[in-house]
């Protein structure tokens, strides 16, 4: 199942978090916006548990936020904290090897 988004929607997330509803290109608003978009194919996998194209999906989009956060990391450290404490994302493996 795909996750369509308002305009709206992927506006007022790029507000929030990009600083600008047309800066769709920043790296915490792609953040924001796949962390959105994962929420929702979690609560769609918590009902259907058999549907096996969207948990593919699903990986895919951890695996993008996965790299989008890892190079936060190493180009904004104090960047990275906060979206992490933002969007409530467990810490990673980044913070626990000593990058900072």
């Amino acid at each position: 199942m795909a996750v369509y988004l308002t305009k709206e929607k992927k506006e007022e997330i790029f507000q929030q978090y990009g600083g600008d509803k047309a800066n769709s290109g920043s790296t915490e608003g792609q953040i924001a916006l796949f962390t959105y978009r994962i929420q929702s194919l979690t609560d769609h996998l918590k009902a259907n548990r058999k549907d096996h194209s969207s948990r593919r999906a699903l990986l895919t989009l951890v695996g993008k936020r996965r790299k989008l956060l890892n190079y936060l990391a190493k180009k904004d450290i104090v960047g990275y904290r906060e979206i992490i404490e933002k969007l409530e994302i467990r810490k990673s493996s980044v913070e626990g090897s000593g990058v900072y």
